[in-house]
């Protein structure tokens, strides 16, 4: 889960994720993993319970996480609703335990899933946001989101005489 400081008004969302398994196409990865759906309500059964076994692929249920909506965050969960095809974002994490990954995070946050797609262990998949969870993401957007424009910042102005006394000090200390 995210380790940041928790805001007033967030609030967290169970959720389930299933992974798929599948034999590897190239000689240097036995399995091929990735997370195939978010779901609303998590199955009554264990992290990594096999759901389906069929022509060498296995679909798992992988466990619950919470999706954290923070009123800050709400112009990134804005933009991801208004896009053409809103997402969800899961990270599986690689583990030395059976099966060999970890459910590590599920977010709404593009910004956030990005910070993960450079890891390289990482796995991260981006899904179809479910529509209970683009519901109550509207929602939260609606009460929590405050607008805040562009302020460009001013610069100083350069003070050419401070400059030129400086110069000139160094060049006395130089000289002693």
């Amino acid at each position: 889960m995210s380790s940041r400081l928790e805001v007033p008004g967030t609030i967290r969302i169970p959720v389930g994720v299933l992974a798929e398994r599948r034999p590897g196409v190239t000689p240097w990865a036995e399995w091929s993993w990735r997370a195939v759906e978010v779901l609303e309500a998590a199955p009554p059964v264990p992290p990594w319970t096999v759901l389906r076994e069929e022509a060498g692929r296995t679909l798992f249920f992988a466990g619950t996480a919470e999706v954290a909506l923070h009123p800050t965050d709400t112009s990134n969960y804005r933009d991801n609703l208004t896009a053409a095809s809103p997402r969800v974002w899961v990270v599986l994490r690689p583990v030395e335990a059976a099966p060999g990954y970890a459910l590590h995070l599920v977010t709404l946050d593009p910004g956030e899933a990005e910070t993960y797609a450079d890891s390289g262990e990482d796995l991260l998949e981006s899904l179809p946001l479910p529509a209970g969870l683009r519901a109550v993401t509207e929602a939260f957007v609606a009460e929590h989101h405050v607008e805040r424009g562009f302020h460009k910042r001013r610069r100083d102005r350069a003070d050419p005489e401070a400059l030129a006394r400086r110069g000139r000090r160094a060049e006395e200390e130089g000289a002693g």
